[in-house]
């Protein structure tokens, strides 16, 4: 077994991954542990155990870290494992996943799988694998103005105060796309893999990330009224039934060239360019779930 870790989220993460650990080796399982040394050096890792043959691939941290391990596994048979460590930690709340380390440890010995179909993002010159979600505009505005530092002090609470702060500031340039030739314009999109956002909020009630396909959350409405209702109704799981929220399905997302750049994340990481679209992953990864 392959444990892929990033040694930049500190201390605390590191001593949690270290329960999970010390579980594991008890028990007698084999481990391996490498530490990530630059961005995208996850896939790397993780490519080549693949490649060697290896039956199992653990990423160990948040939504980002998953994301960049099941890059390097997709086309392969090697299974993905998650030991949860991020802020929110939401693929691990999509598939109900323990945040527990003897439940973890009991999750990755027992081996049991269900799929998951991963989203890539086509960038300009590379494509980028999410597992969870894709968010254009405001979303990205707000990943993007995150503070490293607040967010260790203060988790998921860096993200409300962001919000606050963008839902000011922020200019909402029209984003212009087509889901499956049908062309749409909104302020934000979410382009969602899964049923949750942020945690354990309801964003997209149809989304099955078991298959190929997405749920494509657009917010039709731009300027600060309509972000903090956006946000007051997400907590409450009325995110979905809001006014000027509209949500769709589809298989294929086509993204418009903007004037200038539209702030874009995936999976909590912010990305350096605007997706030209989004596809399906060329076939799922098998998830360890206990």
């Amino acid at each position: 077994m392959l444990v892929i870790f990033n040694p930049v989220a500190g201390r605390r993460r590191a001593a949690a991954l270290w329960r999970v650990l010390d579980l594991l080796i008890e028990n007698g399982v084999k481990l391996e542990v490498a530490e990530t040394q630059y961005a995208g050096h996850a896939t790397l890792l993780a490519r080549k155990a693949a490649a060697d043959g290896a039956f199992m691939v653990v990423a160990a941290g948040g939504d980002g870290t998953i994301a960049e391990v099941a890059n390097g596994l997709i086309g392969s048979e090697t299974a993905l494992g998650i030991i949860p460590l991020g802020t929110a930690n939401v693929l691990a709340k999509e598939y109900g996943l323990s945040t527990a380390p003897r439940a973890i440890a009991n999750a990755l010995a027992y081996k049991r799988c269900k799929l998951l179909w991963p989203g890539v993002a086509q960038l300009p010159g590379r494509s980028h694998v999410f597992v969870q979600m894709l968010g254009l505009g405001f979303d990205g505005a707000v990943v993007k103005g995150v503070q490293p530092l607040l967010k260790q002090a203060i988790g998921k609470g860096a993200y409300v105060w962001q919000s606050l702060w963008e839902s000011v500031a922020y200019d909402f340039p029209a984003v212009r796309l087509a889901v499956d030739g049908v062309a749409y314009q909104a302020a934000s999109v979410v382009v969602s893999k899964g049923r949750l956002y942020g945690g354990p909020y309801l964003l997209a009630p149809q989304a099955h990330p078991e298959a190929p396909g997405f749920q494509v959350v657009l917010f039709e409405k731009s300027g600060t009224l309509a972000a903090l209702l956006s946000g007051a109704a997400l907590p409450l799981g009325l995110l979905p039934h809001c006014p000027g929220v509209r949500v769709i399905s589809g298989s294929h997302v086509e993204f418009a060239a903007p004037d200038a750049a539209i702030l874009t994340q995936a999976d909590g990481d912010a990305l350096a360019f605007t997706p030209r679209g989004v596809v399906n992953a060329e076939a799922p990864i098998s998830l360890i779930v206990g």
